[in-house]
């Protein structure tokens, strides 16, 4: 009897090491079998009911073209740029003044559209790009979040947290191009 039970439990942990740390979200955009980070995961299951994507148009990777809102990928997508990332974001995702008169909801959707392209993209071991321009949304949204009273309490979602993830991933970006998003994380009214 104790050798039996030995083996279930060792039949037990083997079942459940096998199993995956992160199941399959069926999100329309996640079109490859490649594992997704944690985050990302997470990402896919908070925005997939937000988004739909095209039958017809692919975007980068082959991902669907998706849409938040208004949005599609396709109409704000850097790839398609003569421009740098970091140029490309900070021309098309620039806000007005004051700060706290821009439109939250139309920087979110562009932001879930990257999000969204970003895990459709990681789901095929592609190119990661994108993350400039995704940092840079996010780091939009949470300027305007700040400037409109309600700050992220996310420490991964402030301000100085994701002005850190821009200025890492678009570390191959000019010295100007930099200090000018730095710029921008002084300007919070």
């Amino acid at each position: 009897m104790h050798s039996s039970t030995v083996l279930l439990l060792l039949t037990s942990a083997g079942a459940a090491l096998a199993a995956p740390l992160h199941p399959r979200a069926n999100a329309c955009f996640v079109i490859g079998s490649t594992t997704l980070p944690a985050e990302v995961a997470d990402v896919v299951t908070s925005i997939q009911s937000s988004i739909t994507c095209s039958s017809t148009v692919k975007t980068i990777s082959n991902v669907p073209d998706v849409t938040s809102g208004s949005t599609s990928f396709s109409s704000v997508n850097f790839a398609t740029s003569k421009q740098t990332p970091l140029q490309f974001a900070l021309s098309k995702f620039a806000t007005k003044s004051p700060l706290a008169s821009n439109d939250l909801a139309t920087f979110q959707d562009e932001l879930n559209v990257y999000l969204a392209t970003e895990a459709g993209i990681r789901s095929v071991g592609g190119s990661l790009a994108i993350k400039v321009p995704k940092f840079f949304l996010e780091f939009q949204v949470s300027r305007i979040q700040t400037a409109q009273g309600n700050a992220p309490t996310n420490p991964a979602l402030t301000v100085e947290h994701l002005l850190a993830k821009v200025l890492k991933n678009a570390a191959g970006e000019s010295k100007a191009l930099q200090d000018q998003v730095s710029a921008l994380a002084k300007v919070l009214a």
